[in-house]
């Protein structure tokens, strides 16, 4: 057996008027994620830690932002087919440990709503998805809501 571990980190900058995307579901705010896809900086950090373990590059190499085929686009459908290519190279996910980087909005009551989307869009247990959430104590990017941050570490297996 093979394992492998990945990090991932994503940062996307908050503005008012914009859909909320986080773990895969949509979050009632009044800011939202800024970017050339839905901005769902956790299943990007997520993306990004599953292809570095796999020594597949990063998620703007496979979707770039200057590209209209990924404009607007769902981040689930990124991270399926990131799967995918987990899957072409023989690799299995053994588990996902992530952290949410805000200020506001609270997203604890949102937390198994996301480890249950996550978990089906990669046909993988529940119990195998880690969310956890901070604040930078008013510190900062985030700490300000200029931004949101994500980071993920990821444990793989051939």
């Amino acid at each position: 057996m093979k394992i492998r571990v990945g990090t991932g980190y994503d940062v996307h900058q908050l503005a008012e008027g914009i859909d909320f995307w986080l773990g895969g579901i949509k979050i009632d705010h009044t800011k939202g994620s800024v970017g050339h896809s839905d901005a769902d900086v956790l299943i990007h950090a997520i993306c990004d830690a599953l292809l570095g373990a796999a020594n597949l590059r990063d998620i703007g190499y496979h979707f770039p932002d200057t590209s209209s085929d990924f404009k607007g686009i769902d981040s689930k459908i990124l991270l399926k087919r990131v799967v995918e290519l987990l899957k072409e190279k023989g690799y299995a996910i053994c588990n996902i440990d992530s952290i949410i980087i805000l200020q506001k909005p609270k997203v604890k009551p949102y937390i198994d709503t996301m480890r249950e989307t996550l978990a089906k869009v990669m046909e993988i247990d529940i119990d195998d998805i880690s969310i956890k959430a901070t604040t930078t104590e008013k510190l900062g990017f985030t700490g300000r809501e200029e931004g949101i941050a994500a980071q993920a570490v990821v444990l793989i297996q051939k």
